[in-house]
């Protein structure tokens, strides 16, 4: 029940309305029986400053960002963490004496899954289900084991070779993420090679220099796919209405290891045709469901200044309002 005493928490945006934020957070909220409520506050991009001052006069605790502000507060915040200045983005803000700070926790939220076993978002189909393109005859079971957290089942990343498709905003998360694991190899595909090119050369010079990057045209996916262990999908393809497509073609994706790791960052349709078609091959899959409700969780440790939230309330909460279960 919301009271006069209730502190406030929220998410800006512009549009909002669609956001899964509330329903994960107030969930949380409400197991844990803190006097708190997470609220949605459509904020246009000319009204960002005014809507900061009006936030700390309302002495709201905290908020999560998205679309199209996560670029613009940065130069509005009294502090930015280090993590967030080499992403280009905050997605998370708590206020402390000095003022308004910022972070991204949006890579801890990726790396979550990719260090303790995640909920498999499926569990493949049987051969006769293959699509008619799939032309490799090696034996794929059934049901692909559940993925069990770490490169190919183990720990150690160093030998490891993580292939990015896209370098947008969220692939800027995914490298730092990768980085953060220690990869080998962190190899970013995208459309453009000027784009490429200057994505390469931000991270030479980020807070976070992250040395071991090379970026390709898409005409090198198929040669990449057949090193990856790790194959990261950070582009819209695939996402609904459009759920029937996949960024990646079925002749790429048979280049693809059985026990490799591939992790989609969408989260609607669930799972992605590309995650079904990788099952398929004998990939181990993640959705990005698991990275949003991590993410979630992390912001929420520092709000509520906590070690521990109930994530798994926060992913049921999500999986029920897409009915999913």
């Amino acid at each position: 029940m919301i009271k006069g005493t209730t502190k406030l928490l929220g998410v800006i945006g512009h549009p909002i309305a669609h956001s899964l934020s509330p329903a994960m957070h107030n969930a949380a909220i409400s197991h844990l029986g803190v006097d708190f409520v997470y609220l949605p506050f459509p904020v246009k991009p000319g009204d960002l400053k005014a809507a900061l001052a009006g936030f700390a006069a309302i002495d709201l605790r905290g908020f999560s960002i998205t679309i199209p502000h996560k670029q613009a507060i940065l130069p509005l915040l009294a502090e930015v963490s280090p993590i967030a200045r080499a992403i280009g983005a905050v997605n998370t803000v708590y206020l402390t004496d000095q003022g308004w700070c910022g972070t991204n926790t949006d890579v801890e939220g990726f790396l979550a899954p990719l260090q303790t076993p995640p909920t498999p978002p499926c569990q493949g189909g049987a051969k006769d289900d293959r699509p008619a393109s799939f032309s490799d005859d090696r034996a794929v079971p059934s049901n692909p084991p559940p993925y069990q957290g770490g490169a190919r089942g183990g720990s150690d990343w160093s030998q490891k070779v993580a292939v990015i498709l896209g370098n947008g905003g969220a692939a800027r998360a995914v490298v730092a993420g990768c980085a953060q694991l220690g990869c080998a190899e962190i190899h970013v595909v995208g459309r453009s090679a000027p784009n490429l090119a200057e994505f390469q050369q931000s991270w030479v010079t980020s807070p976070m220099p992250v040395q071991n990057l090379q970026v390709h045209t898409w005409d090198d996916l198929s040669m990449l796919i057949s090193q990856a262990d790790l194959l990261v999908n950070t582009t819209p393809v695939g996402m609904y209405p459009h759920g029937e497509k996949s960024p990646v073609s079925a002749a790429a994706l048979d280049r693809i290891s059985a026990g490799a790791i591939v992790y989609d960052l969408i989260y609607t349709p669930n799972p992605t045709q590309f995650l079904k078609d990788a099952q398929l091959r004998g990939a181990r899959a993640i959705d990005g469901l698991e990275m949003l409700v991590q993410q979630g969780a992390a912001a929420l440790k520092i709000w509520l200044d906590t070690e521990s939230v109930p994530v798994d309330v926060m992913r049921q909460a999500l999986r029920q309002h897409l009915g999913l279960d």
